[in-house]
Formats: structure tokens, C-alpha cells, sequence
């Protein structure tokens, strides 16, 4: 069997550019995840203690939208880079692999894209936007290939989505450069939503390679499906949602849209329950499951805020979003990639199911805090030091997968 996977992944790398290379340079998500994991953790802290007052950034204007900013788009971009790259050359057979030179100036384009902004008020916002919109439009115009040219045309919402958060970007740089009259926070808020739908339809594609490698490594005889079906009312859905959000904020209709995005999210758990053996509660199905979960409550409590009527708590909701899906999303995909994109099978152990309860943790204490506001600074720093932490548990864990070779000897 593990011969048959070796072959498998050989499959995808046999279009591996000739010529040595750095390990680090070797793979997309080599370098995007050496850089990411630090990086969400020094700004998240960061964040937490100056927002606090403990702490200041002079060199930051308008520290909220910095904070929105870049958990959404700084955040985001170098997930869109991890998985496009790594994935494409396994969507698509013949796709050439971006490594090397090409690979640092992207990796190189994103490091400068994120002390541009934190910079803004230094480099200007005319600078700041056109490196950070040119980083979205290289990435699209290097998978976009591919993407039109596969004859069944399988991925090709990806691609759409990937545009659309492009044009939504660009209305944000427009928006601070006063271009535009709509306020820049309500096109972040437009932003988390199609972030939302890329995190479902780049979900759908990992658990299917996660979860059929872990059936195949317990030997059952059983092959999982992400049903198509399910994502895509989950998708419409939450983009229904999002658009009457950002078009009538505030629209009582919200609150049923809303609901209608956490059942169709929950619709999704179906898939889980096998014809004859029950995975429900293998320890990284529940990571899975986690993020499922998570996201179909950030739009339950939006919902009960609308009905509510009184709005006070849709930001803070938000937060199951932002801190829950993005921070669940982000720890169990580097988790996965990491594991299977250096040749080896997928673990759990005691210090990853820590990280996993923590990011938990962290996005109830942060987003419930309507419900204590008399703590509310306390929460804001317990919540971002249990966020930052099982990064640090990945750094630990996986870095020297990451700077060492695949264990099964395969380039890349």
C-alpha cells in the first residue's frame, strides 16, 4: 500500500522542474507555512495588547482596519498562495510545480505586501494597494491557465472566487483612498464572506484527500465523498447572505438567511456517516467536523442577533468566523499538507488536539464577550494568547518536516 501511494504522489511530481533547489523552495506551502505560522502569531499578539493599551504601534494609523485587514486578506493571501500552489499541480496533471527563484519572488511579493500595510501611512496607500492587489492578480494569472483549460472545467469556482475577492480588495484600496463613497469596513465584512466560500470549496478538496488517506491507512474498505450537492447550497447560501448584508445591512430578512447558512453548513456533516463504518469520532475526523461546526454557529448567533433586534453583538459574532473557521481552517490544512506534502501519514497526538480545543476556547471567550463586557479586556488578550498558541505547537511539530526532504523520497 505504501508503494501504490508513493506511485500515486509520483503521478503528481513528475512535471518537477530539473535542477536543485532550497528544501525551502522546494514546494508552495514550504515557505508560505514557515512564514505564515510566525506571522499569525506575532500579530495577533500584537494586536490584542495594543488594542488593550498596553502597548502601542505609532507607525499605525488605523489600528482596526490594520487588524481586520490583515486576518482577512494578509492572513488569507498566504493561504490562496499554499493551497494554489501546492494543489494545482495536483488538480491539474501536466501543471508545471513553482519552485525556486519563481516561488521566492512570490513568497518575497507577500512579505512586502504585509510591511506595506503595516507601513501605510509611510509608503502611501496608492503604493500599499497596487502591491498588494498585483499579489492577487500574479497568483490568479498563474492558475488561471490551467483552470480553463481542464475540459470539464472542475475547479473552475475557484477561480471565480478568487476574482471576485480580487475585485473586492480593489474596492477596499479605493474605499481608504476615497475613490469610491462605501464605507471600507462593510467591503472587509464583504471580503470575510467570499473567504468563507473559498474556505467551503477548498474544504470539500482536502477532506476528500485527507480523509480517504486516513481510510486507506486503517485499511476500510470504504472511499469517502464530499457531496457537491451539499457544499453548493452551503455556498449559495452564505453568498446569498453576504451580498444582501453588504447591499442591506441590517435587513431583517438577515436573520433567516442566516439560519438558512447554518443548516445548510450542518447539511454538510452528512457526509461523515458512512454506509458501514463510523468515523464520527476518529480524533482528526473531529478536527474536520470542528470546522464544520464552528462555522454553522458563527451564522446561528448572527441570526439570533438579527432577531433580536438590536445589532449590539454582530461584530463580536463575527468572531466565529474570523478567530473559529480562519484559525481551525488554517491549523488543521497546514496540519494536513505538512503532513501528506512531505510524504508521510496523517497523526494525531495530545499537543495537536490541544491546539485544536484552544482555537475552540479562543473563539468562545472572544466572541461571546457581549455577554461579559465587564471583562472584555481580559478576554481580548486570554483569547488572541490561546489563538497564537497552537501555532507555536505547530512550529514546533512541523518546521523540521518542512525543512527537511520528503520522507518518501519524491521531489518536492
Amino acid at each position: 500500500m505504501m508503494e501504490e501511494k508513493k506511485q500515486y504522489a509520483a503521478k503528481h511530481y513528475e512535471h518537477y522542474p530539473e535542477g536543485d533547489f532550497p528544501i525551502y523552495l522546494a514546494y508552495g506551502f514550504r515557505p508560505m507555512f514557515l512564514l505564515l505560522a510566525p506571522y499569525i502569531i506575532i500579530s495577533i499578539i500584537l494586536w490584542s495588547f495594543t488594542f488593550s493599551g498596553y502597548i502601542s504601534l505609532p507607525f499605525i494609523d488605523d489600528l482596526l482596519t490594520w487588524h481586520i485587514y490583515e486576518m482577512i486578506f494578509g492572513i488569507g493571501s498566504a493561504g490562496i498562495i499554499a493551497f494554489f500552489l501546492t494543489g494545482v499541480p495536483e488538480m491539474f496533471p501536466g501543471a508545471v510545480p513553482i519552485v525556486g527563484r519563481k516561488l521566492l519572488f512570490i513568497v518575497s511579493l507577500w512579505l512586502l505586501s504585509r510591511i506595506s500595510f503595516w507601513f501605510i501611512s509611510f509608503f502611501g496607500v496608492h503604493f500599499v494597494g497596487f502591491l498588494n492587489i498585483f499579489l492577487s492578480l500574479y497568483i490568479i494569472l498563474l492558475i488561471i491557465k490551467p483552470v480553463f483549460q481542464d475540459v470539464n472545467k472542475r475547479h473552475i469556482s475557484l477561480a471565480f472566487n478568487l476574482v471576485a475577492l480580487l475585485i473586492i480588495q480593489t474596492m477596499f484600496f479605493l474605499s481608504i483612498a476615497n475613490y469610491i463613497n462605501i464605507d471600507s469596513f462593510s467591503i472587509l465584512i464583504l471580503a470575510l464572506g467570499f473567504f468563507i466560500v473559498l474556505i467551503l470549496l477548498a474544504l470539500r478538496r482536502v477532506n476528500m484527500e485527507a480523509i480517504n488517506e486516513l481510510l486507506e491507512d486503517e485499511n476500510i474498505d470504504e472511499t469517502f465523498y464530499a457531496r457537491a450537492p451539499r457544499y453548493n447550497l452551503a455556498i449559495f447560501c452564505v453568498l446569498l447572505y453576504t451580498i444582501i448584508e453588504f447591499l442591506f445591512p441590517g435587513n431583517s430578512i438577515l436573520a433567516y438567511l442566516a439560519l438558512a447558512c447554518f443548516a445548510s453548513i450542518l447539511g454538510i456533516l452528512n457526509d461523515f456517516i458512512l454506509k458501514d463504518y463510523n468515523i464520527l469520532f476518529k480524533p482528526f475526523i473531529i478536527y474536520i467536523i470542528s470546522i464544520i461546526l464552528i462555522t454553522a454557529t458563527a451564522y446561528g448567533f448572527l441570526a439570533y442577533d438579527y432577531l433580536s433586534e438590536e445589532f449590539y453583538a454582530l461584530n463580536h459574532f463575527r468572531h466565529f468566523l474570523t478567530t473559529g473557521s480562519f484559525g481551525l481552517v488554517f491549523y488543521v490544512v497546514m496540519i494536513v499538507v505538512s503532513t501528506i506534502h512531505t510524504g508521510r501519514k496523517l497523526f494525531t497526538n495530545f499537543w495537536l488536539n490541544l491546539g485544536v480545543f484552544l482555537i475552540i476556547l479562543s473563539t468562545f471567550t472572544r466572541a461571546l464577550i457581549p455577554f461579559y463586557q465587564e471583562y472584555a479586556t481580559l478576554a481580548y488578550i486570554l483569547s488572541s494568547i490561546m489563538w497564537a498558541i497552537p501555532f507555536i505547537i505547530y512550529i514546533k511539530i512541523f518546521f523540521p518536516f518542512l525543512l527537511s526532504k520528503r520522507k518518501d523520497g519524491i521531489k518536492g
